[in-house]
């Protein structure tokens, strides 16, 4: 989390824990839910290593600090661009018309992820990690900068992640989109100065709604034939 060693890894405790909860629901209620039931426990890994970049920044390891740092932003940049439309496609129907477009999402965020994370890997350099207003900002570069705006590469970003749960066929997912769509404005409107730990906090913490969504088998109600 934003804000300290001690809430980052309390945040990232609470996510695993839900995390695992959402793993055992799926398993028992429907396996097509274990790919959506991971996004806690991912969420929560994330938490644990920004907790571990202010151990680092706090402590003058720099070491520590681009090891964490290459680590949280791996789920920011890598993970959730592909994940997220790979776990909408798992759960669409598959007599569904879209589903196809969610293998094609999560297909170009796979590469887009690839483009965004794997030269942080050669220049790890390019991770500015510094502290703004008592919160942890990531900036630095990235190989598109060179291509295009940020603003650009941050559109593409949004559309990879939210996109594919508007266009799901569960009302639920769809809720969800929604609240990533709250979360990128709040973000937006009042938290730019740290806007990827921002973020990531937020939409971390927007998986509780999945959490919510497996354990109460929503799907079941629009998909019987699935989800019985």
């Amino acid at each position: 989390m934003c804000f300290s060693e001690a809430v980052s890894i309390s945040a990232g405790g609470v996510l695993l824990f839900g995390g695992a909860y959402a793993g055992y629901k799926a398993w028992t209620v429907n396996k097509r839910y274990l790919p959506v039931s991971l996004m806690p426990a991912f969420a929560g890994l994330q938490q644990l290593a920004e907790g571990f970049v202010w151990q680092g920044m706090t402590g003058g390891n720099a070491q520590m600090v681009e090891t964490a740092a290459l680590i949280y932003i791996f789920f920011t940049w890598f993970m959730w661009p592909f994940w997220i439309p790979l776990s909408v496609y798992a759960l669409e129907p598959k007599e569904s018309r879209r589903k196809h477009l969610f293998w094609i999402f999560s297909l170009i965020g796979l590469i887009f992820g690839m483009i965004l994370y794997v030269p942080h890997l050669i220049y790890p350099e390019w991770v500015d990690v510094t502290i703004n207003r008592g919160s942890l900002a990531y900036e630095g570069t990235m190989l598109l900068d060179f291509l295009m705006p940020r603003s650009a590469t941050n559109l593409l970003y949004l559309a990879l992640i939210i996109g594919p749960p508007l266009m799901s066929r569960y009302r639920h997912m769809r809720y969800f989109g929604l609240t990533l769509i709250a979360v990128t404005l709040v973000d937006f409107l009042f938290l730019r100065y740290a806007y990827i730990s921002f973020f990531c906090l937020l939409a971390g913490l927007a998986t509780i709604h999945l959490i919510y969504i497996i354990s109460r088998n929503h799907c079941r109600h629009e998909c019987p034939e699935l989800f019985s």
